[in-house]
C-alpha cells in the first residue's frame, strides 16, 4: 500500500469520478483506476460501486477513507517534522452553516491566512447540526461550526463559543411591528419563513408552538437566510433568525423585531471535532483563534479549555 495510492482513492472518494481524479493529480486514467485495483486487491474487498452512471463509495470504501485520511495526514505531518518546515501547509475542510460564513467567519478567516498562507481552506455548507456531526464522524470534516444546544458528545469534541440571541422579525410596517407582549397564539395566522427542517433555530420555533399546542399553517421553506431576510423585507411573512443575521437590518430599519416571549430553549454556536483526530499545528492554531475572535465580544464567556458547557436535558 503506497501513499500514491492513498492520495488517489482519497481523491476519487471525495470526487467520486475518476476521469475528475485523474486530471486533477495528472494522471491518464488508466493510472487512477488501476491504483484503486491495486488498493482492492490487497484489501479484499471492493472500495467503489457504479449504480447507473453514478459512483459511489461501498461501506468498505467509507471505512478505508477514515484509516487513509489519518494515514496521509500523519505521512505530511512526518514530513514535516523531519524536514524542519517554518511554513505549514495541508489542508482545513470547515463546515459551517450560511449565518456563520457570512457573519461571523471572515475576520478569523482573514487572520488565519495571515498566519498560514500556505494552509488550503475549504469549506463545505452544513445546513443542519446532525449533518454536520454525521461528517466530523466519517472524517469528511476537520472541524465545523454547530449551532445547537448542549448535548452528549458521544465521539466528538464540542466545546461552547457563544450563546445566540433569537428574534421574530417583520417588515417595520407589519401590522404586529408595534404590538407589546406576543405570544404564540397571536402569530398562529402568519405566513412564516422557515430555514430548512433540522436547523437548530427553526426546530426550536417548531417546539416551542408545540408546547402550548399552536401549529402555523402559513410557511415557505428557504434554503438561504438571505433570501429569507428580503423577502421579510418585502412584507411577504416573518422569520424567526439568529440576532446576528439581522443586527445590522434592525438597526437600520430594515427590519423590525416582534415583541414576543423567547423560548427558554438555549442555542449556542459551538465548533467541534472528532475526539480522535489528529491535530496538526494549523488546525490547533485554528481552534486557538476560534476561541480569541468569539471570545472578543462582552457576552461571550471566559474560556477555560478544561470547562464543559453546561449540560441541557434533551427533548424529544
Amino acid at each position: 500500500m503506497e501513499t500514491k495510492q492513498l492520495l488517489t482513492f482519497k481523491t476519487a472518494a471525495e470526487n467520486l469520478n475518476f476521469t475528475q481524479t485523474a486530471r486533477m493529480l495528472n494522471f491518464a486514467q488508466s493510472s487512477v483506476t488501476a491504483q484503486i485495483k491495486a488498493l482492492e486487491s490487497e484489501l479484499g474487498a471492493p472500495l467503489f460501486e457504479r449504480l447507473g452512471k453514478r459512483l459511489v463509495l461501498t461501506e468498505a470504501g467509507r471505512q478505508f477513507k477514515l484509516y487513509a485520511d489519518k494515514i496521509i495526514t500523519l505521512t505530511e505531518e512526518a514530513k514535516q517534522v523531519v524536514r524542519g518546515d517554518e511554513e505549514q501547509t495541508g489542508t482545513l475542510v470547515i463546515g459551517a452553516q450560511e449565518s456563520q460564513c457570512t457573519y461571523r467567519l471572515p475576520a478569523l478567516l482573514k487572520e488565519f491566512k495571515a498566519r498560514f498562507p500556505n494552509v488550503k481552506l475549504v469549506f463545505r455548507p452544513s445546513n443542519s447540526d446532525a449533518h454536520a456531526r454525521e461528517q466530523l464522524l466519517e472524517g469528511v470534516l476537520d472541524i465545523a461550526f454547530i449551532m445547537d444546544s448542549c448535548k452528549p458528545r458521544d465521539a466528538l469534541h464540542i466545546e461552547t463559543l457563544i450563546r445566540e440571541e433569537l428574534k421574530i422579525v417583520a417588515s417595520p410596517d407589519h401590522p404586529l411591528a408595534d404590538a407589546k407582549n406576543l405570544s404564540p397564539k397571536d402569530l398562529e395566522h402568519e405566513t412564516f419563513l422557515l430555514t430548512e427542517a433540522g436547523c437548530s433555530y427553526r426546530t426550536i420555533l417548531e417546539r416551542t408552538f408545540a408546547s402550548v399546542s399552536v401549529y402555523p399553517l402559513n410557511k415557505f421553506e428557504f434554503a438561504s437566510i438571505e433570501a429569507i431576510k428580503q423577502c421579510v423585507m418585502s412584507g411577504l411573512g416573518i422569520a424567526f433568525l439568529p440576532g446576528m443575521v439581522v443586527a445590522a437590518d434592525l438597526r437600520e430599519g430594515k427590519l423590525a423585531e416582534l415583541a414576543w416571549e423567547a423560548p427558554e430553549d438555549a442555542l449556542f454556536t459551538q465548533i467541534a471535532w472528532h475526539k480522535d483526530k489528529w491535530m496538526t499545528p494549523p488546525l490547533l492554531a485554528f481552534i486557538e483563534l476560534t476561541r480569541k475572535v468569539f471570545h472578543a465580544g462582552e457576552t461571550a464567556p471566559e474560556h477555560n479549555p478544561d470547562a464543559k458547557p453546561e449540560e441541557e436535558p434533551l427533548t424529544s
